[in-house]
């Protein structure tokens, strides 16, 4: 019997071995299933969904704002530019009396420099007068060296191609200056004469355009840098007659006292104006306003009569 009962006792502690064993198992598993829950917590919060939804409103109101802040174009641009600088700077030749050359001192003066003085005054900036190669103006203008081509500037369907105009201020003829006393009279004389002209000027376009003529001469004009130069060949022998505005003509004979004579055959009638770079509009307009205002208020007649004798200018006539 003892040794049954200790059998016994021995299976009973083998069953409850095994039970405990049993029980012990289902243990791991709620143990293991908060491990997956904390894995795939984080996947949901890192999911892009959120990111995209946040994006998408910024894609939508993004043009309209690049739309607002565009640049203004460059004709808004001009006056402020030169406003900003505080001066004007105007190219000119300075050998263009009465327009603009230098005087006994070597100061720039002229009939273009007080008008643009009073305009510059209209403007509150201070003018600045810058000698230029001619030929070359519109080049000096569209690279910014200068702000305007002014200094007895004809307009011209080619001219204005390349540059803007101002509303014109003054007339003017192309002409013939001839030594006086030499037997030419009209421009039917000066068959198989030698003329000269200025190079890269409106009076050269008048004159080439005039095949015949051209055609009756000893050559092709003569090119020179400027009509001082011309005008002194002309004195010399050089040329037989020089082609250019008769405002510059009769106002060297006249403060010069040459024995020259301003033929009353025209070639061509322009119009003096301002050139300034294309789309310059806001400084064109200003000194436009600017002209009219001082042709209103008298300024314009007073420097015209100082340089000529007379109110030359056609501003708001």
């Amino acid at each position: 019997m003892k040794m049954y009962k200790a059998l016994a006792l021995v299976m009973a502690l083998l069953m409850a071995g095994v039970c405990a064993a049993g029980c012990a198992a289902p243990q791991a598993d709620p143990t293991a299933a908060p491990t997956v829950e904390a894995t795939e917590a984080p996947q949901e919060e890192a999911t892009p969904a959120p990111e995209e939804a946040t994006e998408a409103p910024v894609e939508e109101t993004t043009p309209a704002p690049e739309t607002e802040e565009t640049p203004a174009p460059a004709d808004d641009q001009s006056l402020q530019k030169v406003l900003d600088a505080g001066q004007l700077v105007l190219g000119l030749d300075d050998s263009f009396p009465p327009m603009g050359f230098r005087d006994a001192d070597n100061n720039i003066v002229g009939f273009d420099i007080d008008v643009a003085k009073a305009v510059c005054e209209k403007l509150g900036v201070e003018l600045v007068a810058q000698p230029i190669d001619w030929t070359a103006k519109e080049q000096e203008l569209n690279t910014g060296n200068i702000d305007c081509i002014w200094n007895g500037f004809s307009i011209s369907d080619e001219r204005k191609e390349q540059v803007d105009f101002s509303i014109p201020y003054m007339d003017n003829h192309m002409t013939m200056v001839v030594r006086s006393g030499e037997g030419i009279e009209s421009n039917a004389d000066l068959a198989g004469k030698i003329v000269g002209v200025q190079a890269g000027s409106t009076a050269q376009e008048a004159l080439l355009a005039e095949t015949e003529l051209v055609e009756s001469l000893a050559s092709a004009p003569v090119e020179f840098k400027d009509n001082m130069t011309a005008l002194m060949d002309l004195e010399t022998g050089g040329v037989d007659a020089v082609f250019m505005d008769d405002v510059v003509a009769n106002y060297y004979i006249a403060i010069n006292e040459k024995n020259f004579t301003v033929l009353s055959d025209v070639l061509s009638e322009e119009e003096y104006a301002i050139g300034f770079r294309k789309g310059d509009t806001a400084l064109v307009e200003a000194v436009n306003a600017a002209l009219t205002e001082l042709a209103e208020e008298g300024t314009l007649a007073e420097i015209a009569t100082t340089w000529f004798g007379k109110d030359t200018t056609v501003v708001g006539k």
